[in-house]
């Protein structure tokens, strides 16, 4: 499965590149801004897109419409620090899912699972389990 990984931090993609490392069948492109992660998009065809909220150049959403004008089917997770009611609203408008940051590393693992089922993944379709 190719997944490609769309934040301006480095530390926040190699984080994610750890996570989906535990998966044997995942290899992984990166991108840093929003027009890189159109033009990564169009020409590496990947199988999974995480793309953050706030980027430079193109937002993740802006980046995800026009994605989506070239590649329909291929599954969108966004990412964020921020989860506001227009946040969340927009994600299910543009994509299939999304993560808050600080919850990647345990929700990434079933949010690809659910989005590659072509189910979605959103916070209040998922609630976090106590003790989470």
């Amino acid at each position: 499965m190719r997944i490609l990984i769309v934040d301006d931090h480095d530390v926040i993609r190699s984080s994610v590149i750890r996570v989906l490392q535990a998966r044997a069948d995942v290899e992984c492109a990166e991108a840093t801004n929003g027009k890189e992660a159109v033009e990564k998009a169009l020409e590496w065809q990947p199988d999974l897109i995480l793309l953050d909220v706030r980027l430079p150049i193109f937002t993740g959403f802006d980046a995800a419409r026009i994605i989506r004008q070239h590649q329909p089917l291929v599954p969108i997770l966004f990412f964020s620090i921020y989860d506001t009611g227009e946040i969340l609203e927009e994600a299910r408008l543009v994509g299939d899912g999304f993560l808050l940051k600080e919850q990647i590393v345990e929700m990434l693992p079933r949010a690809i699972d659910a989005v590659l089922r072509k189910q979605t993944f959103f916070p209040t379709d998922n609630p976090t389990e106590p003790g989470t």
